[in-house]
């Protein structure tokens, strides 16, 4: 049993969305959604880049420590501004960044060209296929994405097509559904979103996180062969309720 599912609605749609009142696909044409958009880049760097916002982004891309890019063909949808670059060990034969967000893809496609890195960029739709071919990729990179993408099981298909055989997945999400990465949203994100936009959250989280990290975890195992899962701030215990991020890696092998 986890917190959402014991506490009232009134409570919870302050800590995870109205979800009852607002659904999980976003309403493009919403004024307060299209704001949204035009603030973004302002709220990351605000929020996400530095204090307690970077030390809980930075705990996910750590996982990139323990990941061997060289030679390899890389894929990465939503590069946001790159930051996991830090982590790296080695240089991949080829970089390919996909995302939504003009903004995000120059900043990525920058640290690509500044570090001399052979990168293809696109800039794409929602739920836009990409032109790869089939068995293409060596490795996808995934961070704070996959809790955004709706419905999530056509985007893992279009993963599962581009990746090699024995490819692999790897990137980490928020704790998004549990108590303490709300807690902790409600105390930072919220409280600038409300004195700075005329953004409702309790409408907005719904459309910018439809997935939950229990479903999103349970989805790659249903597509992937889990190689390895680990929790922060509590590595030894990874219970959503009580951790900010989970970081992954995933293999393409299941049938």
């Amino acid at each position: 049993m986890i917190a959402r599912d014991l506490i009232p609605n009134f409570l919870s749609k302050k800590l995870w969305g109205d979800r009852l009142k607002y659904g999980i696909q976003p309403v493009i044409e919403d004024p307060q959604w299209i704001e949204w958009q035009e603030r973004q880049l302002e709220f990351y760097k605000l929020n996400q880049r530095k204090g307690i916002g970077s030390l809980v982004n930075d705990s996910g891309y750590s996982v990139m420590d323990e990941i061997d890019l060289k030679e390899k063909c890389v894929l990465e949808f939503g590069p946001g501004d790159f930051r996991h670059h830090k982590f790296w060990k080695s240089k991949p034969r080829k970089y390919i960044i996909a995302d939504v967000h003009e903004g995000m893809m120059q900043i990525a496609s920058s640290v690509l060209q500044k570090n001399k890195i052979s990168f293809e960029s696109f800039l794409i739709e929602r739920n836009e296929k990409l032109p790869l071919s089939k068995n293409s990729v060596d490795i996808i990179v995934s961070f704070y994405s996959l809790e955004h993408l709706y419905p999530l099981e056509n985007y893992l298909e279009e993963m599962k097509y581009y990746l090699k055989p024995d490819g692999i997945i790897v990137g980490a999400i928020p704790a998004e559904g549990g108590l303490l990465w709300a807690l902790g949203r409600f105390l930072t994100s919220r409280q600038w979103l409300h004195k700075n936009t005329n953004i409702d959250y309790d409408k907005l989280i719904c459309w910018e996180h439809p997935n939950y990290a229990d479903f999103i975890l349970k989805k790659l195992d249903q597509n992937f062969l889990r190689i390895f899962l680990k929790s922060w701030p509590l590595g030894i215990l990874p219970i959503l309720d009580c951790n900010l991020t989970f970081r992954f890696c995933y293999k393409n092998c299941l049938k």
